[in-house]
């Protein structure tokens, strides 16, 4: 096992913050490429299988790659953690197939909700469980308080979306517009469910991390692990429905997995220093950072920059500090 020095706080969360910059890029750029194939799993595919590449080529062409490679076989045999860890990357198929299936259905606002509100949860959880690198955290009432500011901060930072279009979720973002709140039940839960589910994956990622001495290996492994688990749903799809679209030609569709190495390398990297909690923190406000700047810059149709929107995001931001600063030991006392 190598052992790296921990980053502190102050420069960990800005990587955290940038790595969920890139989360709002590869939303959009996924939930684009589902309704272009007018195939979720396809989309997803695509995806995982540009960003499987990437991680070989950086795999195999740097030093420190390499030598990742060389310890991922040893660490899995001799159990240096459980072997169902290599099988994170299932998670991460998940979470880009929610992007692709339900961005299309439940516009980008409501998916943003459904997923914080998923590893919010999940970053106390598994924190206090110690299953990460970091150990066991307590669930102290400036970190719940921390995040249910952060839940309600991102829910008013996207709530002109809903205004937009009356409230009804799909159509302030391009989405199609469900018939009714049955109809959303379904896509609504998948996002859920890919959220918390993130929590466990970066905590997985960083234990991994610290035994294979470098992140280009976890994410490596995250990669091969999604890629099968998609491979084999696209299979069983097209057996019983067929194919969808066919690919298109423009270069963009295709950064979806590169922006996903980004993330799941730098998440797998932080989480022994800030905890997954923390992690997952800065990933939100890098988030919803990157979600306004793309609404200025390459707005989608619909699009509106409110003032709830700047303000939301700036008291997210409020919310992940009130969570992450070290208070002292009788502040707010469980």
């Amino acid at each position: 096992m190598t052992s790296s020095p921990r980053l502190p706080l102050l420069a960990g969360l800005p990587l955290a913050v940038g790595a969920g910059l890139a989360i709002p890029v590869q939303g959009r750029i996924n939930g684009a490429l589902g309704t272009r194939l007018n195939d979720g799993i396809a989309a997803a595919v695509v995806s995982f299988s540009t960003g499987l590449v990437v991680m070989i080529l950086i795999s195999l062409l740097l030093p420190r790659g390499r030598a990742g490679l060389a310890r991922i076989l040893p660490a899995v045999r001799s159990r240096a953690f459980p072997r169902i860890y290599v099988l994170a990357g299932g998670i991460g198929a998940l979470f880009v197939f929610a992007q692709s299936f339900t961005v299309g259905i439940l516009g980008v606002a409501l998916f943003t909700v459904a997923t914080v509100t998923g590893q919010t949860v999940s970053g106390l959880l598994v924190d206090k469980l110690g299953i990460g690198p970091a150990g066991r955290k307590p669930v102290t009432a400036i970190r719940v308080i921390g995040c249910l500011l952060t839940i309600a901060a991102v829910a008013w930072a996207v709530s002109p979306r809903f205004a937009a279009a009356g409230g009804t979720p799909g159509m302030a973002d391009g989405g199609a517009g469900p018939d009714g709140p049955a109809a959303l039940l379904v896509p609504l839960l998948l996002p859920v469910a890919a959220g918390f589910l993130m929590s466990f994956q970066q905590a997985m990622n960083g234990t991994a991390t610290v035994h294979y001495g470098t992140p280009i290996a976890a994410t490596l492994v995250n990669f091969v692990a999604g890629s099968v688990v998609l491979w084999t749903a696209y299979a069983v799809k097209v057996s019983v429905a067929g194919p969808g679209n066919p690919l298109p030609a423009e270069w963009w569709y295709y950064l979806g997995g590169p922006m996903g190495c980004v993330f799941i390398g730098l998440g797998a990297l932080l989480v022994r220093s800030l905890g997954v909690l923390v992690t997952g923190l800065g990933m939100i406000a890098g988030q919803l950072l990157g979600s306004l700047a793309l609404d200025v810059v390459l707005p989608a149709p619909g699009t509106i920059v409110a003032p709830a929107t700047v303000l939301g995001t700036i008291l997210t931001l409020a919310a992940i500090i009130l969570a992450t600063l070290p208070w002292p030991r009788g502040a707010l006392r469980r």
